[in-house]
């Protein structure tokens, strides 16, 4: 690894660690009924594998756009050379109204209305960290 690249681990490293030091408020298991609403396009857990959309394992305090075996679109790759990173708060912004927070994304979801249900998938989606 050279020095950029062990520098650039350094400071993803520090991102989620701060991100996963966010409180997560939710109820994973209550969560995980909401994730329902995400199966279709999203995957999570040890089999997991890229749909339409990429798949969620370690995406609280993970940079936006980094799945590597995943064709992003240019809204996300530009929220990531942005440096978006998907801390609690971004999650929860995100999950409420998606175009909002990544302009121009493809995802159709128009969001989760309840702060309940968004603070409950991210407690389950922080389960695979």
């Amino acid at each position: 690894m050279t020095l950029t690249q062990l520098g650039a681990a350094g400071i993803l490293a520090l991102l989620a660690s701060s991100a996963m030091a966010e409180e997560i408020t939710g109820d994973a298991a209550k969560g995980e009924k909401v994730f329902r609403k995400c199966k279709a396009c999203h995957a999570v857990g040890e089999d997991a594998k890229n749909k339409v959309g990429p798949i969620l394992n370690g995406i609280v305090g993970r940079a936006a756009a980094s799945e590597a075996d995943f064709a992003y679109s240019p809204a996300f790759e530009q929220a990531a050379a942005d440096g978006l990173v998907w801390t609690v708060d971004q999650l929860a912004a995100f999950l409420e109204k998606p175009k909002d927070v990544v302009d121009g994304t493809k995802m159709s979801f128009a969001g989760l209305r309840k702060e309940q249900d968004r603070a409950d998938i991210i407690a389950y989606l922080a389960t695979f960290n």
